[in-house]
C-alpha cells in the first residue's frame, strides 16, 4: 500500500536542503479579509523502486516502528495560530438568526440531512445584502471551527437555489469558500468549484481569483498561481492592489530575476495601482532568493519617502534577507534599529538572527541568540528549534542536534514536518538508511504528510550517494504522490544526477525545467555549473553564465567557484588564472568561498606557486582557513615532498584548535611514503587507529606503496592481510601496487599469481595491472615474452576481451619502437 495517498503541505515548509530557516515564509501576505479595495488607493495595509525504495514507500498494514517523536497529532494548520484568532461570528455582523443558525450547525449532534430546512428561514431576510451577509457570515464561522464540509455544504445550498444564484455573481461569498478551502488545504476542490461556477455562467471577480491565487501560494502550486492570475487577465477581470501584492508574493517564492518583479510593480502601477506597505514589505522577501540585499535596502529606503512607516513584517523582512545574504552583521543592524525605532524584537525576529548565525556556520553565536530571546522572555517555537537543529546537522555535529531535539522535546514543543525532514537529512547525509526510513514512517504516525522539501531531500540524499535509480524512483513516487516538481524539485534533481555522474541526465532534466516554463534562478545556473564543472565541461560552463548574465540573475561566488573546478577539471589553466586574476584585482569580489576555491583548484592540479598565492591571499585577508583549505595545503606540501612547509600548517593547525581529519592523515602517509622515513607511513596509520579514527583503503594502499617501492615486500604483504573486515578491501590500486612491484624486480611468475588472485577475490584487473607487466617485459628487453603473455592472456583472464588485447600488442609494439629509436 502506498504511504501517501494525498499530500497535503506544510505551510511554512522550510528549505532544509540548505538547511537554514526563510523566515519570509512566515511573512505572507494577508488572505483576503471581509473588506476589499478593488480601486486604487495610497493608503498603507499592513502585512500579517528499488528494495531500499520499496521499503520507503511500500509497507504493510501495520504500526511502524517509533523513534519517539511525538505520539500526538499535530495540531491543524492554521494561517494565524489560535491565541490571535476571533471567532468571525463575534466581528462579522451576523442577525441573530443567523446567530442562531451557526450555533445549530456547529453542535456535536446536528444531523446534516436537516441543513435545508435549518437554513430556511434565512430567505425571509428583508433584503439580499442581508442575507448575503449572514450566509457569508456563517461559512466563515464554520471554516472558524474547521468544519469545512459543511461551509460547502452550506455554499452548494446556496448555489443550487434558483432564488439565491444573484447573490453569487461578483459577491464575496464565492472569494469567503474558495479562502475557507484554500485554508484547509483543498486547493483542488476550491478551483474545481471556480470553474465549475465560471461554467454555470456565475460571474467571477477580482476577490475571488485573488482567494485561489492565494490559495496555490500558500500550497505552494506556484505556476499555477501565475496561470491563474492570466487566465483572470484574459478574461477582462481588472486586477486590484491585493491580486498583485499575492502576485508579488508568488514571484518572490518562485524567485523570478528582479527585473520581471519590477516589471510586475510597474504593470501595476501603469493601471492607477498605488504600492500599500504591503507591496513594499512583499518586495523586500522578493530580494530574498536571490540573496539580493543591497535591494532589499533601497526598497527600505523607498518606504519612509513613500509616506510609510516600517512595521515589524518590514524589519523581519529585511533581517531575513540579510541572514540569506550570509551577512549576519549587518542582520544584528537591522535588530539595533528596529528597537531603537520602538519595534521589540519577537520570535520571528530571534529565529531569523539565529539562521542568520547558523548559515555561516557560527553555531556558538546562534546559540547565545536563543538564551537572549529566552531571557528576553520569548520562548522558542518549532521553528527555532528545528533551525538550530538543521545547522548542527550541515555543520555534521548530530550529536548536539539531537540534543537540541530533545530539548525541544522536553519544553513540550511538538515537531513539525519541518523537523523530521531535517531528522531525514541527518540521517540519509550519514547513510543511516534505516533510522531515515523510520523518521519517514513516523511521519504518518504523527498525522503528517510529506511535503515537497521532504521529497527534495530524498532526492538530494539518493544523489548525493550515487544512487541514481533511488533518484528517479523517488521522483515518479513524488508525483504519484500528487505533487507537481516546482523549480527547487528540478534544481535538486541537477544536483543529484550530477553528483551519480550522469551529466547527460542533469542536463536533460534542465532542459525540462525551461520547457516546463520554469525560471531559472541562482540556484538552477548554479546547479547546472556544478554539474558541468564535475565533467570539466568549461565551455558549456561560459555559455550557461552568459545565459545568467543575459537573464539578469546576478552570480556570486559559488557560480564562480564552478566556473574555477571547470576549468581545473579540464586542465584549463590559462582559464583559471585569468579567472584568479580578476577576483584577486576585485573585479570580482573576492569573497573566502573563492579564496578557499582557488586554493583546492590549484593544489588539486599540482601549481604550488599558485596555491601558495591563493593561501597567502587568504590569509592577508584575514580570513581563516577551513579544514578543506588546510588539507589541500598539506596535499601539494606533502606530494612535493616539503616537510618543513608541512610541518608549519600542522603547527598552525594545533595552534588554532584544529583536529586532523583521516584526509590529512592520509597526506602526511602520501608524503613520507616517497621519503627515505617511509616507515614513518605506517607509523602514522598505528596512530590514527589508536585515536579512534578508522583508516581508509587510501591509508592501506598508501602504507602498501611505502614498503613496495622500497622493496620491503614482508612487510608490505603483513598490511596486505590486515585488511579484511572491519577494514577496507583491497581494490585494484592495492593489487595493482604488487603486480607493479613484481614485474619491476623480473618477479614476473609472482605478478601474474597477484592477477589470479585479484580475479579469485571479485576484484577485475584493469589497463594498469596488464600494462605494468608488458612494460617491464619491454623495459628488460623480454619482447617475445611481452607479446607471448599478451596473446595468450585469455588464459590468465576469460574476461578479457579481444580489443584489450590488441591494444596490449600495439602498446608492446610502440615501446618497442621507442627502444630501437
Amino acid at each position: 500500500m502506498k504511504v501517501v495517498e494525498s499530500a497535503q503541505l506544510c505551510p511554512g515548509s522550510w528549505e532544509v536542503l540548505t538547511s537554514s530557516i526563510p523566515m519570509a515564509e512566515k511573512l505572507t501576505i494577508p488572505l483576503i479579509s471581509s473588506s476589499y479595495s478593488s480601486s486604487p488607493s495610497p493608503s498603507p495595509s499592513h502585512s500579517p523502486v528499488t528494495p531500499l525504495l520499496q521499503d520507503l514507500f511500500f509497507t504493510p498494514n501495520s504500526t511502524p516502528p517509533h523513534l519517539h517523536l511525538t505520539h500526538s497529532p499535530p495540531p491543524e494548520h492554521h494561517t494565524v495560530p489560535l491565541s490571535n484568532r476571533r471567532n468571525p461570528s463575534s466581528t462579522h455582523r451576523l442577525s441573530p438568526l443567523a446567530h442562531r443558525i451557526l450555533e445549530t450547525l456547529i453542535h456535536p449532534s446536528f444531523d446534516s440531512t436537516r441543513l435545508p430546512q435549518i437554513l430556511h428561514p434565512l430567505l425571509q431576510q428583508p433584503s439580499r445584502d442581508s442575507l448575503a451577509s449572514d450566509i457569508l457570515g456563517i461559512i466563515k464561522g464554520l471554516g472558524f471551527y474547521s468544519e469545512f464540509g459543511l461551509a460547502l455544504s452550506v455554499f452548494d445550498w446556496v448555489h443550487s437555489r434558483h432564488d439565491c444564484v444573484s447573490l453569487l455573481n461578483g459577491s464575496f461569498l464565492v472569494a469567503g469558500i474558495v479562502n475557507i478551502l484554500g485554508k484547509a488545504g483543498r486547493v483542488s476542490s476550491a478551483a474545481s468549484l471556480l470553474n465549475k461556477l465560471e461554467n454555470d455562467g456565475v460571474k467571477v471577480d477580482a476577490h475571488t481569483y485573488t482567494s485561489l491565487i492565494i490559495a496555490y501560494a500558500n500550497s505552494k502550486r506556484y505556476r499555477e498561481a501565475l496561470n491563474l492570475f492570466k487566465k483572470m487577465e484574459q478574461m477582462g477581470c481588472e486586477p486590484n492592489l491585493i491580486t498583485y501584492n499575492a502576485v508579488l508574493n508568488v514571484y518572490g517564492k518562485m524567485g523570478m530575476p528582479w527585473t520581471k518583479i519590477i516589471d510586475l510593480v510597474e504593470s501595476m502601477k501603469a493601471r492607477g495601482f498605488v504600492p500599500d506597505l504591503c507591496t513594499y514589505n512583499t518586495l523586500i522577501s522578493c530580494c530574498r532568493p536571490g540573496s539580493l540585499y543591497e535591494e532589499a535596502l533601497e526598497i527600505f529606503n523607498e518606504i519612509k519617502l513613500a509616506g510609510f512607516m516600517p512595521d515589524m513584517v518590514t524589519y523581519n523582512a529585511l533581517l531575513d534577507v540579510y541572514g540569506k545574504s550570509r551577512r549576519p552583521k549587518e542582520a544584528m543592524d537591522v535588530l539595533r534599529q528596529m528597537e531603537s525605532d520602538g519595534f521589540p524584537p519577537d520570535i520571528v525576529t530571534y529565529t531569523s538572527l539565529i539562521s542568520a548565525y547558523a548559515r555561516v556556520g557560527l553555531l556558538e553565536e546562534a546559540l547565545e541568540l536563543k538564551t537572549q530571546m529566552v531571557e528576553k522572555g520569548i520562548k522558542p517555537d518549532v521553528y527555532t528549534y528545528t533551525t538550530l537543529l538543521s545547522a548542527f546537522v550541515k555543520a555534521k555535529k548530530d550529536e548536539l542536534a539531537m540534543e537540541v531535539f530533545e530539548e525541544m522535546r522536553a519544553a513540550g514543543c511538538k515537531p513539525n514536518i519541518c523537523t523530521f525532514n531535517a531528522l531525514i537529512k541527518m540521517y540519509g547525509d550519514r547513510g543511516k538508511f534505516a533510522e531515515m526510513e523510520k523518521v519517514f514512517k513516523e511521519i504518518r504516525v504523527c498525522n503528517y504528510s510529506p511535503d515537497i522539501v521532504t521529497w527534495n531531500t530524498l532526492l538530494a540524499i539518493f544523489g548525493q550517494n550515487g544512487l541514481d535509480s533511488e533518484v528517479s524512483g523517488v521522483f515518479k513516487e513524488m508525483k504519484r504522490a500528487g505533487f507537481v516538481p516546482e523549480r527547487e524539485t528540478f534544481n535538486t534533481l541537477i544536483s543529484a544526477y550530477s553528483r551519480c555522474g550522469s551529466f547527460d541526465q542533469a542536463m536533460a532534466i534542465y532542459q525540462r525545467t525551461l520547457e516546463a516554463g520554469v525560471t531559472p534562478d541562482l540556484s538552477t545556473y548554479n546547479a547546472v555549473l556544478a554539474a558541468l564543472a564535475r565533467g570539466g565541461l568549461w565551455e558549456k560552463s561560459e555559455k550557461v553564465l552568459a545565459e545568467m548574465k543575459d537573464g539578469q540573475c546576478k552570480p556570486n561566488e559559488v557560480t564562480y567557484s564552478s566556473l574555477l573546478h571547470a576549468y581545473a577539471n579540464a586542465k584549463e589553466i590559462e582559464r583559471m588564472n585569468a579567472l584568479a586574476e580578476k577576483i584577486y584585482s576585485g573585479a570580482i569580489k573576492p569573497h573566502a568561498v573563492l579564496l578557499k576555491t582557488l586554493v583546492l583548484v590549484n593544489s588539486k592540479i599540482d601549481l604550488l606557486e599558485e596555491t601558495e598565492r591563493a593561501f597567502f591571499e587568504l590569509r592577508s585577508r584575514a580570513i581563516s582557513p577551513d579544514m578543506t583549505t588546510l588539507n589541500a595545503m598539506l596535499s601539494i606540501y606533502g606530494r612535493k615532498k616539503m616537510e618543513d612547509k608541512t610541518k608549519e600548517i600542522l603547527n598552525f593547525m594545533y595552534e588554532s584548535g584544529f583536529t586532523l581529519s583521516l584526509s590529512m592523515y592520509n597526506s602526511l602517509m602520501y608524503m613520507y611514503s616517497r621519503s627515505e622515513d617511509f616507515q614513518k607511513s605506517e607509523k602514522i596509520l598505528r596512530e590514527i587507529v589508536e585515536k579512534g579514527i578508522k583508516p581508509d583503503i587510501v591509508s592501506y594502499n598508501t602504507v602498501i606503496y611505502a614498503y613496495c617501492r622500497n622493496g620491503r615486500m614482508v612487510e608490505a604483504k603483513r598490511i596486505f592481510r590486515e585488511m579484511k573486515d572491519p577494514a577496507p578491501v583491497p581494490d585494484a590500486v592495492t593489487y595493482n601496487t604488487f603486480v607493479a612491484t613484481y614485474a619491476a624486480n623480473s618477479m614476473f611468475a609472482e605478478a601474474i599469481d597477484v592477477v589470479r588472485q585479484m580475479m579469485k577475490q571479485g576484484c577485475k584487473p584493469n589497463q594498469k595491472t596488464y600494462n605494468a607487466i608488458v612494460d617491464w617485459y619491454c623495459k628488460l628487453n623480454l619482447r617475445d615474452e611481452a607479446n607471448s603473455f599478451a596473446q595468450n592472456l585469455g588464459n590468465l583472464d576469460p574476461h578479457i576481451s579481444e580489443e584489450d588485447k590488441c591494444r596490449l600488442l600495439e602498446r608492446i609494439a610502440k615501446k618497442w619502437s621507442c627502444v630501437g629509436l
